[in-house]
């Protein structure tokens, strides 16, 4: 059974950056499926925040557009996840979610904590 393991997150001020990164756990394996992040606040629903396909086609959450940049590393089996100019609003539990051909993955996720 493949796993995925999120890491990156962290507590960080208002107009900070982090790095995001979800691997997987078996070689050559993650290049078959889309990658996405999604979070989750506490009291709200999760929500998708960055999606990139097998052909590295991105689309992005409206909050997220031009702050976030999803990429995907076939060869170390990676996604990953660059937030820059934070904001306290971003404060979430952070999940990677890999999926295609019937399958579905996600991570346990990684806290992302922006002070004001």
């Amino acid at each position: 059974q493949v796993q995925f393991v999120e890491s990156g997150g962290g507590l960080v001020q208002a107009g900070g950056s982090l790095s995001l990164s979800c691997a997987a756990s078996r070689a050559s394996f993650i290049s078959r499926y889309t990658g996405e992040w999604h979070r989750q606040a506490p009291g709200k629903q999760r929500e998708l925040v960055a999606r990139i396909s097998t052909r590295g086609e991105t689309n992005y959450a409206d909050s997220t557009k031009g702050r976030f940049s999803i990429s995907r590393d076939n060869a170390k089996n990676t996604i990953r996840l660059q937030m820059n100019s934070l904001e306290p609003e971003d404060t979430a539990m952070y999940y990677c979610h890999v999926w295609g051909y019937g399958d579905d993955y996600w991570g346990q996720g990684t806290q992302v904590t922006v002070s004001s």
